[in-house]
């Protein structure tokens, strides 16, 4: 599960407040990445949302975040591509 948020500003070296969607309270979130103000950034939650009646869910990005269902995106998770033949041949 996947939510777009946008980065309201720095709060120490590595960390950053910002602005979710339909949550009503700002999120401190931790950063190594040089983002500015008013930049969006992606945040992923865990394997698991929650529903919590017919518009609103909650997600797991360590604590429980509730948001409005249509703000939230389903991202699935990088698999490498199948083989079709092995590297090498194996020799008996």
């Amino acid at each position: 599960m996947a939510i777009t948020a946008t980065v309201r500003r720095q709060v120490t070296e590595d960390r950053v407040s910002v602005s979710i969607p339909s949550y009503n309270f700002p999120r401190s979130i931790i950063d190594h990445t040089k983002v500015k103000k008013g930049q969006q950034i992606e945040l992923t939650g865990r394997d698991h949302a929650h529903r919590r009646g017919k518009r609103q869910g909650h997600i797991a990005m360590g604590p429980l975040v509730t948001v409005d269902i249509d703000k939230v995106r389903l991202v699935e998770k990088y698999r490498p591509p199948k083989r079709s033949k092995p590297l090498r041949d194996m020799v008996d």
